[in-house]
């Protein structure tokens, strides 16, 4: 058709072709989000790795070399173990709930007189802050039991779903990066934080509907849309002179 039409008439054809066919693909396409109810309530772990891990381990990845020394994580170690490997001298799990087997450390981040300060050499405290209440009091808490020099390793939910879990009933708070640098500057230098965003428009639908990120490509997963703010990481750095 190129070489028999003329430029104007495919122009015309392909203006045509836009207004009465493009519309109904993208229809389609639509209704098959058409739905009141997600694909899985269970942020996509039935199905695979859930999208917000993906980003999480991505972060902690490339932060390995932080996770050494005396390391604190809470409720659970898996990612000290994970990917702080012989660099970690000793490991403690912070939790407020007494029966957790793994816990060391029993206590409320926002009341934690009896945790010890200048105590660990990083933190990692991944998809915990969204529980807490008076937030700025658990960061205190996590700046006072860093030693200096040390590390702190957090993630925060921006756009997410609430899990049907038990915990959904304690679910406070969404974040981004304005909000989340604003509330760390309280307690760390400026300069001493780096604050980012993950996620785009298809990466936030889709772990809205609880796919997995075995769902998505990896140049869908990685592209950044700095609008759609799926995760917030930050790496603080406690001044060696506190």
């Amino acid at each position: 058709m190129r070489r028999i039409l003329p430029m104007r008439t495919r122009r015309w054809l392909k203006v045509l072709w836009r207004l009465q066919y493009h519309p109904l693909l993208s229809q389609t396409n639509s209704n098959r989000l058409r739905r009141v109810t997600p694909i899985s309530r269970e942020f996509g772990f039935e199905r695979g790795q859930p999208i917000d891990r993906y980003y999480i381990e991505d972060f902690l990845a490339r932060q390995a070399e932080d996770i050494r020394g005396c390391v604190l994580e809470i409720s659970d170690d898996p990612y000290t173990r994970k990917y702080g490997g012989s660099r970690v001298k000793s490991s403690d799990v912070l939790d407020i709930v007494e029966d957790n087997p793994r816990a060391t450390i029993v206590a409320d981040l926002t009341s934690a007189e009896h945790v010890p300060s200048n105590a660990f050499d990083c933190i990692i405290c991944t998809q915990t802050l969204q529980f807490i209440y008076n937030v700025r009091s658990a960061i205190q808490t996590l700046h006072r039991a860093l030693r200096p020099g040390g590390v702190l390793l957090v993630t925060v939910p921006g756009i997410s779903q609430i899990g049907p879990d038990e915990g959904s009933d304690y679910w406070c708070w969404a974040f981004t990066i304005f909000s989340v640098r604003r509330l760390f500057e309280e307690s760390f230098p400026t300069t001493n934080l780096r604050v980012e965003s993950h996620g785009n428009v298809l990466a936030a639908i889709s772990f809205l509907h609880g796919l997995a990120a075995e769902e998505l490509r990896q140049e869908e997963l990685e592209y950044h849309d700095p609008y759609y703010q799926l995760l917030i990481t930050l790496r603080a750095v406690k001044p060696k002179s506190t």
